[in-house]
């Protein structure tokens, strides 16, 4: 962490919910909800998809901040990450590879885009998370 940088907290965290019949609902703590699609062909967000965007996501907030760190976020135009991958074909089932496409526009040449996106990666909490090994506290109500 930068020394002096201040990490703003806020509630985080997420619930889904499903019934007998229906698709599965996430609600974050601060008020978002998503319904999850479940079939193959349904336009909308499953599980892998929101795990995909989370990745995307937090890259390129990372990314500006990562110019801005640098200095240079006057010449920052924006980012745009595509993040896919691919499963595992057995049990247990889990992503092995994930492929990332980070494009930054603004005015930079090619070592420069590399520095910012390096920096991004590690800066972003959710690429920093899936390399690592979180710890999962399970616990069971009725």
């Amino acid at each position: 962490m930068v020394e002096g940088a201040k990490v703003k907290v806020r509630p985080v965290g997420a619930t889904a919910r499903v019934g007998r019949l229906g698709r599965p609902v996430i609600s974050t703590r601060t008020g978002g909800a998503l319904e999850i699609a479940t079939g193959v062909s349904e336009p909308g967000f499953n599980p892998i998809d929101l795990l995909y965007s989370s990745l995307a996501a937090c890259l390129t907030l990372s990314a500006r901040i990562a110019a801005s760190r640098m200095g240079l976020l006057d010449h920052f135009e924006g980012v745009t990450v595509d993040v896919s991958g691919e499963k595992s074909a057995e049990e247990p089932y889990r992503i092995i590879r994930f492929d990332i496409r980070i494009e930054i526009t603004g005015d930079f040449d090619e070592a420069t885009r590399a520095a910012i996106a390096h920096s991004a990666e590690d800066i972003c909490t959710v690429s920093n998370t899936l390399k690592g090994e979180a710890e999962f506290v399970l616990s069971i109500a009725g």
